[in-house]
């Protein structure tokens, strides 16, 4: 398949996806059985950036012009160990691989094994050639480079053992926000999907707030209290339950509304159903609290056009699990890696 074969293979995916068949339907039904975090409502959230972000064809083609991608390319293989931390989180390496011309290998994660090759099967269903860019995986071999994604334990592992190859190893990463204490109602609301949405559970979550001295929490605990059907799901209503026994067993400080938790903690990454929170005293006194952290943040979420977050991706309030085909994971471009296996392997 040529580069414009490929980018038609995915636009009549988004076309099969926007129909909302009964297969796509079981495919998500079965989903949440196996992952009960995989939500209708989550695997649809994710589904819509999908379709929206990445599968319009002046999308598309915009963003394989700007690499230069070649009609036809040196197929080389591709090793993806996905995520499942959310569902389809593996689907952007998928679609990097798949435009660039080379063939994926790729690892499911026992998370979420069924929507990613729902949608390779739907591109095969109209153009079969697809098959010769995708195969399923139980432990990955004979491949050329290697995308991996991971726990703290297995990024260790993953660094070590594919030190040898052209490789991406993605290390965790966490979203931020940054509240001057003027947001309105409508703002937070907002910015209470960038925490909520997929449980928290996507790197491009909120996990930490920074906030200035005199805070009021006030506004800010009854925003997130209109997401207080999320501790209807059982994991997250056990994750709330066991963190707030903590905090009164141990006798901390805490601010809590019955669907989130929020202490003062210096550290990025918060438990489920929990949210972080840091006092900065002025703009410079918050540029030190940033400093050095660029490896650590994923992207800060403000209504403030602050020089300090001139070392950051920044967004704005409700776009954080927003996504388009140019937005990496820890900012890591992928296709331009891809393109240059053409030169160095």
């Amino acid at each position: 398949m040529n580069l414009s074969k490929r980018i038609e293979a995915l636009i009549y995916l988004a076309e099969i996806l926007q129909l909302k068949e009964e297969e796509l339907i079981a495919t998500q039904q079965i989903s949440k059985n196996k992952n009960s975090w995989f939500t209708l409502e989550n695997s649809n959230r994710s589904l819509e950036n999908i379709i929206t972000n990445f599968l319009q064809k002046e999308k598309l083609d915009a963003w394989a012009n700007h690499y230069e991608i070649p009609e036809t390319s040196i197929k080389k293989a591709i090793g993806i160990i996905m995520s499942g931390n959310f569902p389809l989180a593996g689907f952007q390496d998928l679609l990097n691989v798949f435009v660039s011309g080379h063939h994926a290998k790729i690892k499911l994660s026992s998370d979420d094994k069924f929507l990613i090759p729902y949608c390779v099967k739907v591109m095969k269903s109209e153009f079969p050639e697809v098959e010769n860019y995708f195969s399923f995986v139980e432990r990955i071999t004979d491949f050329d480079a290697i995308i991996a994604n991971g726990n703290r334990d297995s990024i260790k592992v993953f660094k070590s053992y594919f030190s040898k190859f052209p490789n991406i190893v993605r290390t965790n990463k966490f979203g931020i926000g940054v509240l001057n204490g003027k947001e309105s109602k409508e703002e937070l609301a907002k910015f209470s999907e960038d925490i909520f949405y997929y449980f928290g559970l996507s790197c491009r979550n909120i996990s930490k707030i920074y906030i200035p001295k005199n805070y009021d929490f006030v506004p800010l605990l009854e925003a997130t209290h209109e997401f207080n059907n999320i501790i209807l799901t059982n994991k997250y209503k056990n994750n709330f339950d066991h963190n707030y026994t903590l905090q009164i067993i141990n006798k901390m400080d805490y601010k809590a509304n019955g669907c989130i938790i929020i202490i003062e903690d210096k550290a990025l990454q918060s438990r489920i159903a929990m949210l972080h929170y840091e006092v900065y005293r002025d703009e410079n006194h918050l540029a030190e609290l940033l400093k050095n952290k660029t490896s650590e943040i994923q992207h800060i979420v403000s209504n403030a056009d602050h020089n300090t977050f001139t070392n950051f991706k920044n967004k704005d309030f409700g776009k954080a699990n927003i996504f388009e085909l140019d937005d990496y994971e820890n900012q890591i471009d992928v296709m331009k890696f891809l393109k240059k296996l053409n030169y160095s392997i």
